[in-house]
């Protein structure tokens, strides 16, 4: 048991050792500029001297109008792109913004300093950094991802992370979303999100997985292609923008699940315009979901009613978390209901 605990660990961390690209980061964080005037900003999963999240913003800092930038990173003190994570002792940086005038952050400007620790986020020395900072920006390790956003909910802090499309469905994540104390980003679901993996684990890509599902090459390098996507509780204009209805409703086109009083929209485009009862929609439905359009009632899987709060839908006379309909189970939903009948 405990050398395959020893290889699936091995393998969450090759999973965790994914590097965000900076065209990604700037699609998403140029819809919320107005959040960052006069903030401080930690970057607390990132190589601080090399990470694309910390480069963001230290070239964008008077653009942004920020207060201060903070990066720190787990084992790491060596400027290089993929760290080996091999340091007991980390270090972490601060920027104040640009003193020499030339309107980019330079060495001189940028004070490292020695932790105590290895740098891990949940160390005591990396949460009274955490304290000091208004909003965190980063790629946490997707493994990590629950006892991560947990922390940050702990410390009432604003965040624009990346983590895993499964997440939606924890139980420990899905009642944020539900109770619209976390979303999703402005970046849409089925957008492909390519990730920098280290050498070692770019020719285990190549040997082992198939190119364009699991990876890409680009500019001659290896692109791992991650199921992932921005979450967020800093608002932006598209969580406002109502979703328009066409299609209306028909007992043929939309049948109740065997064990939810619910039913069936397989595509989010075609959710009825008329049907004031719950429906079960994709996940790919809160890349749509406006808070003052839809209520969110409950998603299925992930530990049952009782932990995700599915209310007053599901039939008790049926035991399995999956929808189902004759019999046949269907992929993950979300339950929703129209605020306005």
């Amino acid at each position: 048991m405990s050398g395959n605990r020893s290889l699936h660990a091995a393998s969450r961390a090759k999973n965790d050792e994914f590097y965000t690209e900076l065209s990604d980061i700037e699609k998403e964080l140029r819809h919320y500029k107005q959040h960052f005037q006069g903030k401080t900003v930690y970057c607390n999963c990132d190589d601080p001297r090399v990470s694309n999240f910390f480069h963001y913003f230290s070239h964008n800092f008077e653009h942004l109008g920020l207060k201060k930038l903070i990066a720190t990173c787990y084992k790491s003190q060596h400027a290089d792109l993929f760290s080996q994570n091999d340091s007991e002792q980390a270090v972490w940086l601060e920027y104040t913004g640009d003193k020499d005038g030339n309107g980019t952050p330079s060495l001189d400007e940028i004070a490292v300093m020695p932790l105590q620790g290895d740098g891990d986020f949940r160390s005591a020395e990396c949460i009274e950094l955490l304290k000091q900072a208004d909003i965190v920006v980063t790629n946490p390790p997707f493994s990590l991802f629950r006892e991560y956003v947990a922390q940050l909910v702990e410390y009432g802090k604003q965040f624009l992370i990346i983590g895993n499309k499964n997440a939606i469905t924890y139980k420990e994540i899905f009642p944020l979303i539900k109770y619209n104390q976390m979303w999703l980003g402005v970046t849409p679901m089925g957008t492909d999100m390519l990730f920098g993996v280290p050498e070692h684990y770019a020719e285990t890509l190549k040997e082992k997985k198939k190119q364009g599902s699991s990876y890409r090459i680009v500019g001659g390098e290896v692109k791992a292609r991650a199921q992932a996507c921005w979450f967020t509780n800093l608002d932006h204009d598209k969580r406002h923008e109502e979703l328009i209805l066409y299609k209306r409703y028909s007992p043929e086109e939309y049948p109740y699940y065997d064990n939810y009083d619910a039913i069936e929209v397989s595509k989010v485009a075609e959710i009825p315009c008329d049907f004031d009862g719950v429906m079960g929609v994709p996940i790919t439905f809160l890349d749509k979901h406006n808070p003052s359009q839809f209520k969110i009632i409950g998603t299925t899987d992930r530990g049952g009613d009782d932990v995700l709060e599915v209310e007053d839908i599901r039939l008790t006379a049926h035991k399995e978390d999956s929808a189902k309909i004759d019999g046949k189970k269907v992929y993950k939903r979300i339950f929703i209901k129209r605020r306005t009948p």
